[in-house]
């Protein structure tokens, strides 16, 4: 039987958009996992001078991703079994459609904490798409949790299953949040640093030998001669 992975990803998103059953909610948020992962060992295999571990790093990630995938197809199956269950197999298909997102949720977590790795200690050029990743993992997480929850309810199963999956929304959306604040200070960081350079680049100029001190932003006195009258008068 074939991925609904493997086609191209047009095909996907038509079929996504499609009046079928199938792939849904729990699919889309498989997907958006699994390229939060291929983000995040992008950004570790541009890391390997600052992060110690980048490599290792980049095949967690890439672990993550590949099941990711395959959670993607099983979902579609779990779904497809409760559409088809009777009456008294409509409470097990629904475990089995509570624990596919549930699985989703927790590696939206692992990915999103390796993310926060790459983004605090990573390539600083790649941040951008770490902290992505982070975030992309975290709402693969939260929408698996609720996808949970819903199917929990439905099948009056466990609330434990929903606890495990908030749980794991909550871990990851933290670490996304962080990732997201590492961002915000490198790049307060960097604006201050730049201002400090145009700052003494100023002070440099006013002491320069030969040019008239003056306070910032006031004109040279041959500015203020009226017009004609500067004339020869070199400024």
């Amino acid at each position: 039987m074939s991925s609904l992975l493997d086609q191209p990803v047009r095909g996907f998103l038509d079929q996504l958009a499609a009046r079928t059953p199938a792939p849904g909610g729990g699919g889309a948020a498989a997907v958006t996992g699994a390229m939060a992962a291929g983000l995040v060992a992008m950004a570790a295999r541009f890391s390997a001078r600052q992060l110690p571990g980048a490599g290792e790093l980049a095949d967690q990630a890439d672990r993550l991703r590949h099941m990711a995938v395959q959670l993607a197809d099983m979902d579609a199956s779990a779904y497809t079994a409760v559409l088809e269950a009777g009456p008294g197999q409509r409470p097990e298909a629904l475990r089995g459609a509570a624990l596919v997102p549930l699985e989703i949720a927790g590696i939206g977590v692992r990915v999103a904490q390796l993310a926060l790795q790459v983004a605090e200690a990573g390539n600083p050029n790649l941040r951008g798409d770490a902290v992505t990743g982070a975030l992309l993992a975290a709402a693969s997480a939260r929408s698996a949790a609720c996808l949970v929850d819903i199917n929990v309810r439905l099948g009056e199963l466990d609330p434990e299953l929903s606890q495990r999956a908030a749980q794991a929304a909550a871990d990851a959306g933290d670490a996304a949040g962080r990732a997201a604040m590492s961002a915000e200070r490198a790049a307060d960081e960097r604006l201050s640093r730049r201002l400090v350079d145009q700052a003494g680049l100023r002070v440099q100029a006013r002491s320069e030998p030969g040019r008239e001190r003056r306070p910032f932003g006031t004109k040279w006195r041959g500015d203020l001669l009226p017009t004609g009258a500067g004339e020869g008068v070199s400024r």
